[in-house]
Protein backbone atom coordinates (compact mmCIF):
# COMPACT_ATOMS: atom_id res chain seq x y z
CA UNK A 1 0.00 0.00 0.00
CA UNK A 2 1.33 3.34 -0.93
CA UNK A 3 1.52 5.85 1.79
CA UNK A 4 1.06 9.61 1.08
CA UNK A 5 3.56 12.12 1.53
CA UNK A 6 3.26 14.17 4.75
CA UNK A 7 5.69 17.31 5.79
CA UNK A 8 5.17 16.76 9.38
CA UNK A 9 7.26 13.32 10.02
CA UNK A 10 9.77 14.55 7.62
CA UNK A 11 13.24 16.23 8.77
CA UNK A 12 14.60 19.14 7.24
CA UNK A 13 17.50 16.70 5.69
CA UNK A 14 15.24 14.27 4.63
CA UNK A 15 13.60 16.83 2.38
CA UNK A 16 16.71 18.63 1.46
CA UNK A 17 18.25 15.09 0.34
CA UNK A 18 15.01 14.10 -1.44
CA UNK A 19 14.83 17.56 -3.15
CA UNK A 20 18.60 17.09 -4.23
CA UNK A 21 18.08 13.66 -5.65
CA UNK A 22 14.91 15.05 -7.44
CA UNK A 23 16.08 16.64 -10.60
CA UNK A 24 18.82 13.46 -11.40
CA UNK A 25 15.59 10.79 -10.94
CA UNK A 26 13.04 12.81 -13.09
CA UNK A 27 16.05 13.51 -15.98
CA UNK A 28 16.44 9.86 -16.05
CA UNK A 29 12.49 9.68 -17.70
CA UNK A 30 13.90 12.07 -20.27
CA UNK A 31 9.81 13.03 -19.85
CA UNK A 32 8.60 16.68 -20.11
CA UNK A 33 6.44 18.47 -23.20
CA UNK A 34 8.03 20.32 -25.20
CA UNK A 35 6.69 23.38 -26.88
CA UNK A 36 7.48 23.28 -30.50
CA UNK A 37 8.39 26.85 -32.02
CA UNK A 38 6.58 26.71 -35.02
CA UNK A 39 4.15 29.67 -36.97
CA UNK A 40 0.96 29.87 -37.47
CA UNK A 41 -0.16 27.86 -34.87
CA UNK A 42 -0.93 30.18 -31.86
CA UNK A 43 -2.15 28.65 -28.67
CA UNK A 44 -1.91 28.63 -24.86
CA UNK A 45 -2.74 25.95 -22.05
CA UNK A 46 -1.63 24.89 -18.63
CA UNK A 47 0.23 21.48 -17.94
CA UNK A 48 -0.81 19.72 -14.60
CA UNK A 49 1.89 17.72 -13.33
CA UNK A 50 1.68 14.86 -11.32
CA UNK A 51 4.68 12.69 -9.81
CA UNK A 52 5.31 9.81 -6.89
CA UNK A 53 8.96 8.73 -5.61
CA UNK A 54 10.09 6.37 -3.50
CA UNK A 55 11.83 7.50 -0.67
CA UNK A 56 15.07 5.77 0.64
CA UNK A 57 12.35 4.62 3.40
CA UNK A 58 9.85 2.58 0.85
CA UNK A 59 7.36 5.51 1.57
CA UNK A 60 5.85 7.33 -1.18
CA UNK A 61 6.31 11.12 -1.80
CA UNK A 62 3.14 12.31 -4.21
CA UNK A 63 3.95 15.62 -5.99
CA UNK A 64 2.23 18.16 -7.82
CA UNK A 65 2.49 21.46 -9.39
CA UNK A 66 1.69 23.30 -13.02
CA UNK A 67 2.95 24.94 -15.27
CA UNK A 68 1.97 27.58 -17.90
CA UNK A 69 3.06 27.27 -21.70
CA UNK A 70 2.35 29.15 -24.99
CA UNK A 71 3.01 30.30 -28.69
CA UNK A 72 2.10 32.72 -30.45
CA UNK A 73 1.89 33.08 -34.43
CA UNK A 74 5.15 33.61 -35.62
CA UNK A 75 6.15 30.51 -33.46
CA UNK A 76 8.02 32.05 -30.28
CA UNK A 77 7.36 30.08 -27.23
CA UNK A 78 6.62 30.79 -23.50
CA UNK A 79 7.23 27.46 -21.12
CA UNK A 80 7.40 28.23 -17.22
CA UNK A 81 8.69 25.95 -14.52
CA UNK A 82 7.08 25.84 -11.02
CA UNK A 83 7.70 24.27 -7.68
CA UNK A 84 6.45 20.71 -6.92
CA UNK A 85 4.11 20.92 -3.89
CA UNK A 86 2.42 17.89 -1.76
CA UNK A 87 -0.60 16.68 -3.28
CA UNK A 88 -2.68 17.68 -0.17
CA UNK A 89 -1.31 21.52 -0.48
CA UNK A 90 -3.75 24.34 -1.13
CA UNK A 91 -0.52 26.56 -2.28
CA UNK A 92 -0.17 28.22 -5.57
CA UNK A 93 2.69 26.90 -6.96
CA UNK A 94 5.88 29.63 -7.16
CA UNK A 95 7.17 30.93 -10.68
CA UNK A 96 10.62 29.34 -10.23
CA UNK A 97 11.82 30.10 -14.01
CA UNK A 98 10.57 31.00 -17.23
CA UNK A 99 12.55 30.22 -20.99
CA UNK A 100 11.28 32.80 -23.84
CA UNK A 101 12.51 31.55 -27.72
CA UNK A 102 12.08 33.35 -30.78
CA UNK A 103 12.46 31.09 -33.94
CA UNK A 104 13.31 34.18 -35.99
CA UNK A 105 15.91 35.76 -34.03
CA UNK A 106 17.31 31.91 -32.47
CA UNK A 107 17.22 33.95 -29.12
CA UNK A 108 16.79 31.95 -26.32
CA UNK A 109 16.33 33.37 -22.46
CA UNK A 110 16.06 32.36 -19.67
CA UNK A 111 14.68 34.07 -16.67
CA UNK A 112 14.55 33.83 -13.02
CA UNK A 113 11.62 35.36 -11.70
CA UNK A 114 12.90 35.15 -8.06
CA UNK A 115 16.31 37.34 -8.72
CA UNK A 116 14.45 39.48 -11.48
CA UNK A 117 17.51 38.33 -13.34
CA UNK A 118 17.77 36.66 -17.48
CA UNK A 119 20.34 34.79 -19.14
CA UNK A 120 20.05 34.81 -23.00
CA UNK A 121 21.99 33.56 -25.98
CA UNK A 122 21.79 32.77 -30.14
CA UNK A 123 20.74 29.08 -30.60
CA UNK A 124 23.20 27.94 -33.61
CA UNK A 125 21.01 25.16 -34.68
CA UNK A 126 17.85 25.02 -36.53
CA UNK A 127 14.99 24.81 -34.19
CA UNK A 128 13.12 21.81 -33.66
CA UNK A 129 9.76 21.05 -34.67
CA UNK A 130 8.87 18.01 -33.24
CA UNK A 131 9.37 16.79 -29.86
CA UNK A 132 12.84 14.84 -29.18
CA UNK A 133 13.34 11.46 -30.05
CA UNK A 134 11.88 8.80 -28.02
CA UNK A 135 9.05 11.29 -27.02
CA UNK A 136 7.25 11.80 -30.35
CA UNK A 137 4.28 9.27 -30.59
CA UNK A 138 4.13 9.76 -34.24
CA UNK A 139 1.70 7.11 -35.99
CA UNK A 140 4.39 6.62 -38.50
CA UNK A 141 7.16 7.01 -36.61
CA UNK A 142 9.49 4.72 -34.20
CA UNK A 143 10.23 4.81 -30.31
CA UNK A 144 12.35 2.83 -28.80
CA UNK A 145 14.17 0.17 -30.64
CA UNK A 146 12.38 -3.50 -30.15
CA UNK A 147 13.83 -6.40 -28.76
CA UNK A 148 12.80 -9.16 -26.69
CA UNK A 149 12.64 -7.34 -23.25
CA UNK A 150 10.57 -3.80 -24.85
CA UNK A 151 7.07 -3.96 -26.57
CA UNK A 152 5.23 -1.32 -28.56
CA UNK A 153 1.69 -1.15 -28.21
CA UNK A 154 -0.11 1.53 -30.70
CA UNK A 155 -2.83 3.18 -28.88
CA UNK A 156 -5.04 4.67 -31.45
CA UNK A 157 -6.78 8.16 -31.54
CA UNK A 158 -8.63 9.87 -29.28
CA UNK A 159 -9.71 13.76 -28.45
CA UNK A 160 -8.04 15.05 -25.89
CA UNK A 161 -8.74 19.15 -24.58
CA UNK A 162 -10.62 19.45 -28.37
CA UNK A 163 -7.55 18.38 -30.75
CA UNK A 164 -7.27 14.81 -31.55
CA UNK A 165 -4.07 12.89 -30.63
CA UNK A 166 -2.37 9.42 -31.34
CA UNK A 167 -0.98 7.63 -28.38
CA UNK A 168 1.96 4.79 -27.92
CA UNK A 169 2.75 2.79 -25.13
CA UNK A 170 6.28 1.34 -24.60
CA UNK A 171 6.69 -1.41 -22.39
CA UNK A 172 10.24 -2.48 -21.05
CA UNK A 173 10.61 -5.76 -19.37
CA UNK A 174 13.62 -6.04 -16.07
CA UNK A 175 13.25 -10.08 -15.91
CA UNK A 176 13.29 -11.10 -12.20
CA UNK A 177 16.89 -12.59 -12.19
CA UNK A 178 18.64 -9.20 -12.73
CA UNK A 179 16.43 -6.70 -11.20
CA UNK A 180 17.25 -7.81 -7.73
CA UNK A 181 14.01 -7.51 -6.09
CA UNK A 182 12.78 -11.53 -6.99
CA UNK A 183 9.87 -10.52 -9.57
CA UNK A 184 9.87 -9.16 -12.87
CA UNK A 185 9.33 -5.40 -13.31
CA UNK A 186 7.40 -3.47 -15.85
CA UNK A 187 8.61 0.16 -16.53
CA UNK A 188 6.37 1.72 -18.91
CA UNK A 189 6.17 5.35 -20.93
CA UNK A 190 3.10 6.40 -22.88
CA UNK A 191 2.76 9.22 -25.42
CA UNK A 192 -0.30 11.37 -26.70
CA UNK A 193 0.96 13.43 -29.69
CA UNK A 194 -1.17 16.00 -31.15
CA UNK A 195 -0.06 16.76 -34.93
CA UNK A 196 -2.42 20.05 -34.62
CA UNK A 197 -0.94 21.60 -32.05
CA UNK A 198 2.40 19.61 -32.97
CA UNK A 199 2.84 18.76 -28.97
CA UNK A 200 2.63 16.21 -26.92
CA UNK A 201 -0.26 16.60 -24.80
CA UNK A 202 -0.16 13.64 -22.62
CA UNK A 203 3.26 11.95 -20.85
CA UNK A 204 3.43 9.16 -18.44
CA UNK A 205 6.33 7.23 -17.11
CA UNK A 206 5.82 4.80 -14.49
CA UNK A 207 9.15 3.09 -13.04
CA UNK A 208 8.22 1.07 -9.55
CA UNK A 209 11.17 1.04 -8.01
CA UNK A 210 11.74 5.21 -8.22
CA UNK A 211 9.29 7.08 -10.01
CA UNK A 212 5.77 7.46 -11.63
CA UNK A 213 5.25 11.18 -13.23
CA UNK A 214 2.34 12.29 -15.13
CA UNK A 215 2.16 15.43 -17.49
CA UNK A 216 -1.46 16.76 -18.97
CA UNK A 217 -1.84 19.45 -21.12
CA UNK A 218 -5.29 21.21 -19.81
CA UNK A 219 -6.93 24.14 -20.66
CA UNK A 220 -6.06 24.82 -24.40
CA UNK A 221 -6.73 27.75 -25.86
CA UNK A 222 -6.66 28.58 -29.57
CA UNK A 223 -6.62 32.61 -29.10
CA UNK A 224 -3.13 34.56 -29.76
CA UNK A 225 -1.68 34.42 -26.33
CA UNK A 226 -0.53 38.10 -24.96
CA UNK A 227 2.53 39.64 -26.76
CA UNK A 228 3.76 40.52 -23.39
CA UNK A 229 4.20 36.85 -22.51
CA UNK A 230 6.86 36.39 -25.25
CA UNK A 231 9.13 39.65 -23.98
CA UNK A 232 11.86 39.97 -21.17
CA UNK A 233 9.52 41.97 -18.29
CA UNK A 234 10.92 45.94 -17.20
CA UNK A 235 13.63 45.77 -14.20
CA UNK A 236 14.63 42.51 -15.06
CA UNK A 237 19.07 42.42 -15.33
CA UNK A 238 20.85 40.32 -17.30
CA UNK A 239 23.65 37.91 -15.95
CA UNK A 240 26.74 36.26 -17.21
CA UNK A 241 26.08 33.41 -19.06
CA UNK A 242 23.59 32.44 -22.12
CA UNK A 243 20.75 30.27 -22.29
CA UNK A 244 20.87 28.49 -25.38
CA UNK A 245 20.21 24.63 -23.46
Amino acid sequence: MHRRFSLAPITALALLTFAAALPSALSQTRLDVFVTPIPNVPFSAVIKVERAMVLPDGSIANLKTFRDIGRDSVGRIFNESRELLPESSTKTPQVLGIHLYDPQTRVSARLNPLERTFRSGVVNRPPATVPPALLYASPTGNTVPQNEFTKEEDLGTREIEGVLAHGVRDTQTIPADSSGTGKEILITDEYWYSEELRINVVLKHNDPRTVSVSMTVTQVTRAEPDANLFKIPEGYTRVAGDARD
